[in-house]
């Protein structure tokens, strides 16, 4: 009576055993190293339970047998208790993997606020300080009167005039391109919009931004990164895909925001390493940083689309 007692338990542990592994195949990505374990573990109790049949069929059985049944249950027992250890290695190796993804995202995080913290920085030092010094020299030249310069010198003063209104141009064009004013004013839809404006090219492709009023309520950190995503994307697509149109949607929705970008330029394999070059490894780490995703979609001749799924 004891043995086939144990027998049963045998069985309903082997079977546990089996619903264990059973159940890691997912979190294994359908190895099937890890699926030829399952349907071992299966047959094993498939085993127990011809083992038992065996026994009840004939209580008279030798020695062996018994030793051998005794044996099955110890052996049952220990690949219960081994499946529950193996299911959790897995845990804790989801959770290593968890840690490590979330480290990776504070890490990039990091540094691209240092990134932008210097860009401000840097971008006020030449707002602040070069920008005066060249205004102070645009208003002394202006204070010369050019009636009692000769010929030659009035067209020295002109030009050297017209040099500095370039100069002064310049550094206010890389200052907004340090640290956008216009997206800490007026949002990322301004900014982008005017970025885009401003683009000295005279054939540029028609450009069309739609967003939803929830979309444009996010965090600064957010909008300074679409903002630094989409400038990388338009100048990707006026170098190199020839494109006659350009379209950005952005929307969110159940605490989601999501940017749709595509073109219908030239396109490029995105198996070759185009698509690992700076500009898109720089989107990726960026969108990684805020725990985003990344859906890339591009194929020759057939135009250039771009997804990304921010949650905030």
């Amino acid at each position: 009576m004891i043995i086939q007692i144990a027998l049963i338990t045998s069985v309903i542990l082997q079977f546990g055993a089996f619903f264990n592994t059973l159940t890691l195949i997912r979190r294994t990505k359908f190895n099937v190293s890890w699926i030829t374990i399952s349907i071992a573990f299966f047959l094993m109790a498939v085993r127990r339970i011809s083992e038992l049949a065996v026994f009840i069929d004939n209580e008279e059985l030798s020695a062996v047998d018994h030793f051998n049944s005794w044996m099955a249950v110890f052996i049952s027992l220990l690949m219960f208790i081994a499946s529950f250890y193996i299911r959790r290695i897995f845990k804790l190796q989801s959770k290593i993997d968890r840690m490590r993804k979330e480290n990776e995202a504070k890490v990039l995080s990091a540094i691209i606020e240092t990134e932008e913290k210097e860009r401000r920085h840097f971008s006020r030092e030449l707002h602040d300080g070069l920008g005066p010094i060249l205004s102070s020299i645009k208003m002394a030249f202006s204070a010369i009167d050019k009636s009692l310069a000769s010929p030659r010198n009035k067209t020295i003063i002109e030009k050297t005039e017209v040099a500095i209104d370039t100069a002064i141009d310049t550094v206010r064009e890389i200052s907004n391109n340090l640290s956008p004013h216009l997206l800490e004013k007026f949002g990322l839809k301004k900014a982008i919009q005017t970025f885009y404006h401003n683009i000295p090219q005279p054939e540029k492709p028609s450009f069309k931004l739609s967003t939803t009023p929830d979309a444009l309520h996010i965090p600064y950190n957010i909008e300074i990164i679409l903002y630094r995503i989409l400038t990388e994307l338009i100048n990707n697509t006026l170098k190199h895909a020839r494109a006659k149109k350009i379209e950005v949607s952005i929307f969110s929705s159940s605490k989601e925001l999501e940017l749709h970008y595509s073109d219908d330029g030239k396109g490029f394999d995105t198996s070759s390493q185009k698509r690992n070059g700076t500009g898109i490894a720089n989107i990726y780490s960026r969108i990684k940083s805020i725990d985003g995703k990344v859906d890339l979609h591009s194929k020759i001749n057939e135009g250039f689309f771009l997804k990304i799924n921010i949650p905030y």
